[in-house]
């Protein structure tokens, strides 16, 4: 604050101690303001200055504020309300994200007048939005001299996430692993929503919550289950028992709540118990699927009137009775609602509360806040890291994690050689469990932020200051005694004033350097703010002990390492790649073992980009692995080179089907349908399944103790003018199958009689060539080798081989065309 040419610069201190030197100011009748908020959130401030007449004021306002990412999105807001026409009025948004900006958008929020008056530039990692209205177009009307700009300005946008695993950055002695997963099937739920049907809500606020549950209801899946509970002075369900979300149900729902009559007063302790029971109730008969997730949703707008009114014992009753994986969601409807204490008793138990403004789009607020938690995706999550690399972590263990929003974790990187933090994350979705792992340069970032105008470079360490006083603030709300509530009231005003953050327990003195000149202003935030960022408490003290996952491949994945034996002619020294592997891979090329003879034969199929190959094929044990053709992008020598682009591994008894691309892998069983990158190290256990990935390098799969396969990744670069991003597929000789399998390399489980004879010079002279003998045919081989690229992804190692030509006739069983399925999930039919 500029006051005739005097600066005063805002600093933060214990809050007695600025309240003390402001009264001073005052006092002395100097030049004084205080800012306060008039609302819950901390994050909300008015001011109030008074300046001594004949005074020149300037106001530069700086401030961070940490983004929540709702409904996938963050959402910057900045209210405009000059009060008057601005000669100069202009808003500049610079967004910098290192890993790539996904969209951007700013919605129109200000008013039909300022439709198109924002622009927005944008590239792969930086957008910059402008809106610049000129005094003309502030006006209400073209002759007006009051401005229409009174709102606020809305800027939205996502960022690129490369896996499922998240984002860790690194920087400034900091750490933020930053974690919102896409492409997941939503849990099943349960729910009991139980809504405040006193007096106090007779008229709008029943109107627009009927409205709203009406949306919501409609909005359940049929996998969900739920019920109501409406309460004044008693508590009535409108069914004693938890329901299939089926459409009669819900049009029944409907029509009860519909013709609800609000009167009487408030038993928030009976309507919240009869709730938890009711979710006990159906836990302990089995009627809720294991891993679905039971929460309760309370809509109050007062404070409890009738039966126990006791707030602190109410909070009591209910963590009592509640189970660990139950959650409760309190909405507080208009401003005579005791926020605080709802507040409290969601954190309890695992929610999170929110205040419902009582005008006209209550409705929209209740339905967006519920579209928030109606979508959990996973559940039990946790984020640890290596045990001697971190410390000062914050809350790392996560109940729940719904679609579209992020769980973030902070902390302090400990002095250690390491030039990379590794971090590992374990969750359990509908119908698996995964183990994920990604890792972050520890310096990269910093030089990147340095290198920009528009980038804030002590970001880490501030939002890790941050999420630790909201925890913090939620810890002292449920601190059981003086004494732990006075000892984490030290901590956090601690923190605020090392990091200059105002709080509830802080507040911004505004004084001159000149200390002849101290005149003061103090900024001020209220006693009941809004705290947490996140829900439930951490225990900040200690963190678990964490040993790195280790991700177990069959032995036969990696190759063991190579000697070097002479080929049987003698001729040259061979790289020795274990046996009992057959291979497909580039162009494709298969290459079969035949373990009795230890012999290689080789044969390529040149089919069409599209088509669908089927590579096994098992009726017996329901399993069939099938590989879609993508061509190259020229035309080479009159002909389109074909390679796997597509691997399906489908078990039709375990009802799971893997599809691998060479962009994303996805796992689908029934309804669930889930998709992670290759950007991230990760396990995922489903049913019998069990799918490892390692970054950008392969997937294996294995399906119970029987069958395991190998997918290798080959990326080419991006504009090569000819070749694609290509699959390999690597499958043991020793997997168990039934009687009934086939395919291009299931046929080879019972292998044939093979002879090779008269072998003499070819028209290559490093190629011999042959006769071979098998299955009732002669046919003419070539010697060569084709390459197995299991140690080696770049050159590969040569496996030497007989080659069959013509796509394999006379080796394998009938024409390779008998081998294109229409679909990749399909079994072959009899040869």
């Amino acid at each position: 604050m500029n006051v005739n040419g005097i600066t005063f610069v805002g600093s933060v201190k214990e809050k007695a101690v600025a309240r003390n030197l402001y009264a001073q100011a005052r006092a002395r009748g100097k030049a004084a303001g205080i800012v306060r908020t008039n609302s819950q959130a901390m994050e909300t401030f008015k001011t109030e200055v008074h300046v001594p007449p004949g005074s020149k004021v300037e106001f530069e306002l700086h401030y961070q504020e940490m983004l929540q990412r709702k409904l996938g999105f963050y959402k910057h807001t900045l209210h405009i309300q000059p009060g008057r026409l601005v000669p100069l009025l202009q808003v500049d948004v610079y967004i910098y994200e290192p890993n790539g900006i996904k969209s951007v958008t700013a919605p129109n929020t200000l008013g039909e007048q300022f439709a198109d008056l924002t622009k927005i530039t944008q590239s792969k990692d930086k957008a910059h939005i402008v809106f610049k209205p000129t005094l003309q177009q502030q006006r209400k009307c073209e002759t007006c001299t009051e401005s229409a700009v009174d709102g606020v300005f809305t800027v939205m946008y996502d960022v690129l996430r490369e896996s499922n695993a998240g984002e860790l950055q690194v920087s400034d002695g900091h750490f933020i692993h930053f974690f919102a997963p896409s492409d997941l099937s939503p849990l099943p739920k349960n729910i009991v929503f139980v809504i405040d049907v006193s007096g106090s809500m007779w008229g709008l606020k029943m109107k627009q919550t009927v409205e709203a549950m009406k949306a919501i209801l409609d909005d359940l899946s049929m996998d969900d289950h739920f019920s109501i509970i409406d309460f004044n002075h008693n508590a009535r369900c409108w069914s004693e028992d938890l329901v299939p979300a089926s459409s009669i149900q819900v049009d029944e729902a409907k029509k009860y709540i519909q013709h609800i009559k609000p009167n009487g007063g408030t038993n928030i302790n009976e309507a919240l118990l009869r709730a938890v029971q009711m979710l006990v109730k159906a836990s302990s008969q089995g009627l809720i699927e294991p891993r679905s997730v039971s929460m309760i949703i309370l809509v109050s707008d007062g404070d409890p009137t009738v039966g126990e009114i006791k707030l602190s014992t109410i909070q009591k009753n209910v963590k009592r009775v509640m189970k660990e994986e139950f959650s409760l969601f309190s909405l507080g409807i208009g401003f005579d609602v005791d926020f605080d204490f709802l507040e409290r008793i969601a954190m309890d138990n695992r929610g999170v509360a929110q205040r419902i403004f009582a005008n006209h789009d209550a409705s929209e607020q209740l339905k967006e806040f519920y579209s928030q938690v109606s979508s959990p995706v996973l559940r039990s999550i946790t984020i640890h890291f290596p045990e001697n690399a971190v410390s000062d972590v914050t809350q790392n263990s996560f109940d729940k994690f719904f679609s579209g929003s992020e769980v973030i974790v902070a902390g302090k990187l400990q002095p250690t050689d390491l030039t990379t933090l590794q971090s590992f994350i374990t969750a359990s979705a509908a119908n698996m469990d995964l183990n994920m792992q990604i890792e972050a340069d520890v310096k990269e970032l910093d030089s990147a932020l340095n290198s920009q105008q528009h980038s804030f470079t002590g970001f880490a360490r501030q939002m890790w200051a941050y999420i630790t006083v909201n925890q913090l603030l939620a810890e002292r709300s449920l601190a059981p005694t003086a004494n732990k509530k006075r000892k984490i009231t030290q901590r956090i005003v601690a923190l605020a004033v090392e990091h200059q953050f105002v709080t509830p327990l802080t507040a911004m003195l505004v004084e001159s350097q000149d200390q002849e000149t101290a005149e003061r202003l103090i900024a001020d935030s209220p006693k009941d703010s809004k705290h947490g960022c996140c829900s439930g408490t951490a225990s900040l003290s200690g963190q678990l002990p964490v040993t790195n996952v280790v991700y177990q491949n069959p032995p036969w994945v990696m190759p063991t390492a190579p000697s070097d034996p002479k080929e049987a002619t003698g001729e040259q020294a061979l790289s020795v790649i274990p046996n009992r592997i057959n291979i497909v891979d580039n162009d494709p090329h298969f290459i079969i073992h035949l373990p009795k003879t230890n012999m290689d034969i080789c044969f390529n199929i040149d089919s069409k980009p599209g088509h669908i190959l089927n590579l096994l094929s098992d009726t017996g044990k329901g399993v069939t692995i099938n590989g879609q053709l993508v061509g190259s992008k020229k035309i080479k020598n009159n002909k389109i080179n074909t390679y796997f682009g597509t691997i399906s591994i489908y078990s039709k008894t375990d009802g799971v089907q893997v599809i691998i691309g060479t962009d994303r892998i996805d796992l689908m069983e029934g309804r669930n349908n889930h998709s992670f990158s290759w950007g991230a190290t990760a396990e995922l256990m489903l049913s019998r399944m069990k799918v490892t990935i390692v970054k950008e390098q392969q997937v294996t799969v294995t399906i119970g103790e029987d069958i395991s396969v190998m997918v290798l990744l080959h990326r080419v670069w991006k504009k090569h003018p000819v070749q694609v991003d290509f699959l390999g597929f690597y499958i043991p000789n020793d997997n168990e199958y039934s009687s009934q399998v086939h395919g291009l390399i299931g046929q080879f489980t019972q292998e044939p009689e093979v002879k090779v004879y008269a072998v003499h010079e070819g028209a290559d002279p490093k190629k011999k060539e042959a006769i071979m003998e098998v299955k009732g045919n002669k046919l003419a081989v070539t010697r060569g080798w084709q390459k197995d690229y299991r140690r080696d992804k770049k050159r590969g190692s040569d496996v030497f081989c007989w080659f069959v030509h013509n796509n394999g006739k006379g080796f394998i069983d009938g024409s390779y065309t008998s081998y294109i399925l229409p679909r990749l999930d399909g079994f072959l039919l009899s040869l």
